[in-house]
């Protein structure tokens, strides 16, 4: 039981960091105790990812004292953090997928690496001792995503860790995988390590953590333990008592097919991608359908085939009942379609580019040009209509779109597509790296789009999401989608079992 009185692993004291236009952290004080599961909690540009650059020394703190072990200290750099026992596993892998895991691993350490022999033979003991066998020798890109986490996890563990921070580390795992990674977790802590753990799922937070401390605007707005609270108070010291961070919706069938996708498959063209095999979708009017799935299994594929961004053999993609296989993008929108892509800055959004330039990207249909020329105060107020009703904290409507944080960035792409009523909506992870208040909101105008009759398709690698929206759920593993099951007849460990190919598994 960690209290009071154990041994303080990590304190900041007054922590400021200050950016042109905004104070990213102001006054900070945390403090983590050894074997200390805690969890750092906000809503999008509280201020966590800075707090997380300041302790793994990315970043260098403008006010306030770092204390290591009850000593004051200069972090200056991720190499002399790492020296003093601190890991980070960053939410998107930083990971060469023609290397080994031992020269990835290698590569990380640098100079610590010692001869590759050597580490390989601690990687497998490591990685046994924890739980998460990993064989030294195979190649990165031959890994599932969950095996990739194992690989970031376990070079941390090779040093002499002391406080592991885990940035998200479930949103591209399994049910089943995120059992094992809580397991490991756990094991450590009762060794004495400490993790800080950020994640969105509250639920999670209170399985796992022992403390927790909440950031708001860039301040401590709370610190608590888990056991006293649940998911609904942890959320409410988030995003404060006037934002609405609980929803449940009705499930309802669709009425006439809109998008039909029939024995699609399509090779894929690069070595490390995923071919899609005999894909047959179904998504009706007024409905959403749900696919779960682990990254790397075909939704990247299956995504660019819908946008029109790869075109696939005639007869194998209708809308409303038009074959659009060989149609492109710009003919796709024009009959209905709008698409939230899984990449925001280059393909949701340009990132030197206004939010008012991005806006005209995907709404040019709506009444945005005039005689070929842009109409710039139709195109303005449209923008600021999407700031305003989706709540994107920015700047204004000319702030650039790599000037927005992920989550904002996210609501502005989504609200861009909802606000042109589209016929079809193809969405990926609509809620990936967003807050609870803001994934409620998101997940509310979803609903409000079906009830008006669209068809919308979500792929998604948070599982609790698409059992909350959908209406029908699916998976998709090694480039093949699962049979649908009305959502309130399926179960997370099903569809958990789906998504690691076991198409057989039913409810």
């Amino acid at each position: 039981m960690i209290t009071d009185s154990s041994p303080l692993r990590l304190s900041l004291r007054g922590i400021t960091k200050r950016y042109p236009g905004c104070v990213a952290n102001n006054k900070i004080d945390l403090d983590i105790h050894a074997g200390d599961i805690h969890a750092l909690l906000g809503e999008n540009g509280a201020g966590k990812s800075t707090l997380m650059k300041v302790i793994y020394g990315l970043v260098k703190p403008d006010e306030g004292d770092v204390l290591w072990e009850g000593e004051p200290v200069a972090i200056k750099d991720p190499a002399f953090a790492r020296q003093m026992g601190i890991g980070m596993v960053f939410q998107h892998f930083s990971l060469f997928d023609t290397l080994t895991v031992t020269e990835n691993i290698a590569l990380a350490l640098g100079k610590e690496a010692g001869d590759l022999p050597s580490l390989a033979k601690k990687i497998k003991a490591v990685s046994e001792k924890y739980g998460m066998t990993i064989q030294p020798d195979r190649l990165v890109h031959s890994l599932s995503v969950g095996e990739r986490q194992r690989v970031e996890i376990v070079r941390c563990l090779v040093q002499d860790i002391k406080l592991l921070i885990l940035d998200e580390p479930t949103s591209v795992l399994t049910p089943q995988e995120v059992d094992t990674l809580f397991e490991t977790l756990r094991q450590l802590a009762s060794e004495g390590c400490s993790i800080l753990f950020i994640s969105h799922k509250l639920q999670e937070v209170k399985a796992l953590c022992h403390r927790a401390t909440v950031l708001r605007a860039g301040e401590v707005s709370g610190h608590c333990l888990t056991e006293n609270e649940d998911a609904a108070s942890l959320a409410r010291m988030m995003v404060g008592a006037d934002t609405p961070i609980t929803a449940t919706f009705a499930k309802q069938f669709g009425t006439e097919p809109v998008l039909q996708v029939k024995q699609l498959s399509i090779p894929s063209e690069s070595h490390f991608g995923m071919s899609l095999k005999d894909i047959n979708l179904t998504v009706n009017a007024g409905e959403i359908v749900g696919i779960a799935g682990v990254a790397g299994n075909g939704q990247e594929e299956l995504l660019a085939s819908l946008s029109g961004e790869t075109l696939s053999p005639p007869g194998t993609l209708f809308f409303k009942g038009q074959d659009v296989a060989q149609r492109r993008p710009n003919h796709r929108r024009a009959l209905g379609l709008g698409f939230v892509p899984e990449e925001r800055l280059g393909r949701g959004a340009i990132p030197d580019m206004s939010l008012t330039e991005n806006s005209l990207l995907t709404g040019f249909l709506m009444n945005l040009l005039r005689k070929g020329f842009v109409h710039w105060n139709r195109t303005r107020n449209f923008t600021d209509r999407i700031n305003n009703e989706f709540q994107v904290k920015t700047a204004g409507r000319e702030a650039t779109a790599n000037s927005l944080s992920g989550g904002n960035l996210q609501k502005f792409i989504i609200g861009r597509e909802i606000l042109q009523q589209p016929d079809i909506l193809v969405a990926a992870h609509p809620t990936w790296g967003v807050d609870i208040g803001a994934a409620t909101a998101i997940h509310k105008a979803l609903i409000a789009l079906r009830n008006q009759g669209a068809a919308i398709l979500v792929v998604s690698e948070d599982i609790d999401e698409l059992f909350l929206i959908a209406d029908r759920i699916g998976a998709i593993c090694d480039g093949r989608i699962s049979p649908l099951t009305p959502t309130e007849h399926a179960s997370i460990e099903i569809v958990g079992r789906q998504m690691a190919g076991d198409f057989q598994a039913a409810s």
